[in-house]
């Protein structure tokens, strides 16, 4: 025991954290078991611990590590809520929907469903990586034979549902263009555009989102609510060749009619829903899931609509509402029976009106986003569903979101419109409260106490004031380790244990991550590149710089005017400037190549592959000594003297 809570492990939990668990048990309904019924309903087969490996021999995808959860009972690390959901996400394997309808769970943090056609077999989402794909596809034909793939769908922007799209279709059938690939209106501008800009600063929050970071285990990672975590492996982004643009549009495909509805800015900013007459069964996507989802992921994203979301599902119940015998999504477990689908769907839909709702009602009467917070309360009826629990989003977050998106990051507190940054700001309050020790003193009682809250706000003053303060730095980790183990939500549960884990031990050092495919770069909009590179320039280095640059992609026909001034990085399409210090004529899948690693952009222009006119050391200038490295957890990278998407 001694060991277990020396100050670089993991503690155990404190009395009042069992305290808050005991009262969990007795207030939740945890004698209902259907959910674990229906998620192990329909079973045809699996992979042991659902393992994948790549071609190499890595592993990308494993529950074997997560085998602590058959244990029923709950520790007193782990709120019995979150236990549950966690038990819930490691039914694993191809399970049967109805007859002609199957699901692979557990393969990722996604689903993989799989409709049958009159000749071969409809993927609906491809799961985030191409050797998760492939195994789930391998999964499936084991058990209803070698049907070949007539058609691929991706219901949204997220890459968990479209990474993988080549591990069910091989290069031949890509080649021949004669399975076509479906997604909602303006998928890939979001589906490029979401994580690009701000892609290292949602890379490293997304450390604390998932905890891919944390040991597995009671005291650690158990669950990101979805399901386990994100896997790992090879991604590559398809450019769809069929767009749904509008609700009512229909498909036959391979004999199969979609009966198709359109919901934007719901949990993705392009997502959409689908009937199937022929199987009488419902697919809401990621909009319909057995907990309450994110309005506003703590890896961050444009904050989601709670009331477009409520009246997507209120049009999907007048749609289809009594038709549907079954409904699956593309996370978590299929429901069955008309009754206890269009049930589910009108408690999801009144679970995010009613968050909007209260939330602008008690904005209106001015209180801030804290104190909605505090202040607001699902109603019994919501409270006591296990689909409407926050296992992946939280009300007390989701309502912060919701204010956000109407009023911004301003609480209309005037002493909160232009505060010191945090390490200033945390040298006053330790000045204020009479210094460490006196911090530390009052900290450790009100921990005995079960203060938590509180204590994380004002330890961490204290820690951003003294940063190499190891006993702030200690309380301040085991502190946040256990609002961790009192979290309902598992972003939240991972998010304070990677903190106290970081505290502890510091950030872990990480490879560097692989460059970006070619095939998948070639969907990005040039624009897009130059709005990357825009972000990377770093402007204090760029002072009193005036550059002009002309380019033109003879494979694409575009032509680019970029120029910098005024320490900003700008462009004009369409366009050539006269008074250009330099100009460069290549090929839009050349310039793929070299930020891809294929190639240089000096060995290219050597080989000839691209025309330079003017001054081209202009470029060394503008690449080398005004734009960032390389930066931790970041998905950007510099090479040589260009720069590199990754």
């Amino acid at each position: 025991m001694a060991e277990q809570n020396s100050p670089e492990r993991p503690k155990d939990a404190s009395l009042a954290v069992k305290a808050q668990h005991d009262a969990t048990l007795k207030a939740l309904p945890f004698s209902d078991t259907r959910d674990f019924d229906d998620a192990s309903r329909g079973f045809l087969g699996t992979r042991e611990h659902a393992r994948i490996l790549s071609d190499n021999g890595r592993e990308v995808w494993s529950l074997e590590p997560y085998g602590f959860l058959g244990e029923q009972a709950a520790p007193p690390t782990a709120d019995p809520s979150l236990w549950r959901q966690s038990r819930l996400n490691m039914n694993h394997g191809l399970f049967e929907v109805v007859p002609g309808v199957y699901q692979v769970r557990g393969f990722d943090i996604a689903n993989m469903t799989l409709i049958e056609g009159d000749n071969g077999v409809i993927v609906v989402d491809t799961l985030t990586s191409i050797e998760g794909a492939r195994a789930a596809l391998e999964l499936y034909r084991e058990h209803r034979g070698h049907r070949p793939v007539t058609a691929v769908m991706f219901t949204h922007t997220h890459t968990d549902h479209w990474g993988g799209a080549r591990g069910v279709l091989d290069d031949a059938t890509l080649a021949a263009g004669n399975v076509p690939i479906i997604a909602p209106d303006l998928f890939l501008e979001h589906a490029v555009s979401e994580n690009i800009i701000a892609g290292p600063a949602m890379l490293r929050r997304a450390q604390y989102q998932f905890g891919p970071l944390l040991a597995k285990g009671p005291r650690g990672q158990i669950d990101c609510g979805l399901g386990k975590s994100m896997a790992a492996g090879l991604v590559e982004l398809l450019r769809p060749t069929d767009l749904i643009k509008a609700t009512g549009d229909t498909r036959t495909i391979d004999g199969v009619t979609f009966e198709f509805q359109m919901a934007p800015n719901s949990e993705a900013p392009a997502e959409m829903h689908f009937y199937l007459p022929r199987y009488k069964v419902l697919n809401l996507a990621e909009n319909c899931t057995h907990n309450f989802h994110n309005l506003l992921p703590f890896r961050g994203a444009d904050v989601r609509d709670a009331l477009a979301w409520s009246k997507y599902l209120n049009e999907a119940l007048q749609m289809w509402g009594g038709k549907a015998q079954a409904m699956c999504g593309q996370q978590h477990w299929p429901v069955w029976g008309t009754d206890r689908v269009d049930t589910m769907i009108r408690e999801q839909r009144d679970l995010y009106k009613f968050a909007h709702d209260q939330t602008v009602r008690l904005m209106n009467h001015g209180l801030n986003a804290a104190e909605i917070a505090e202040t607001i309360k699902l109603p019994s009826s919501l409270d006591d569903a296990w689909h409407a629990r926050g296992y992946y989003g939280h009300i007390r977050h989701n309502v912060k979101a919701i204010y956000q998106k109407y009023l911004g990051w301003y609480d209309a507190n005037p002493a909160n419109l232009d505060p010191l940054p945090r390490i200033e700001a945390g040298k006053k309050y330790v000045e204020y409260m009479g210094g460490a020790a006196s911090i530390l003193s009052r900290a450790r009682k009100d921990f005995e106490k079960g203060e938590f809250r509180f204590i994380a706000q004002a330890l961490s003053h204290l820690v951003f004031a003294e940063s190499d303060n190891s006993d702030a730095k200690t309380l301040l980790a085991d502190t946040f380790e256990q609002l961790g183990y009192l979290s309902e939500s598992a972003t939240w549960r991972n998010s304070y244990l990677f903190a106290a884990q970081e505290l502890r031990h510091g950030m872990p050092n990480l490879p560097p991550r692989p460059g970006m495919p070619r095939e998948t770069l070639a969907a990005l909009r040039t624009e897009q590149l130059w709005d990357v590179l825009g972000v990377r320039l770093n402007g204090p280095k760029a002072e009193g710089k005036h550059i002009t640059l002309n380019w033109q992609f003879t494979d694409t026909n575009e032509t680019f005017v970029l120029t910098l001034e005024n320490c900003a990085l700008t462009y004009l399409s369409g366009a050539q400037s006269a008074e250009a210090d330099a100009g460069f004529a290549l090929t839009r899948d050349l310039f793929n190549a070299v930020i891809a690693k294929q190639t240089s952009f000096p060995q290219a222009a050597m080989a000839g592959q691209i025309k330079v006119t003017g001054n081209a050391m202009t470029t060394h200038h503008v690449t080398a000594d005004q734009i960032d490295p390389p930066l931790p957890l970041e998905g950007l990278s510099s090479k040589n003297d260009f720069w590199v998407l990754t």
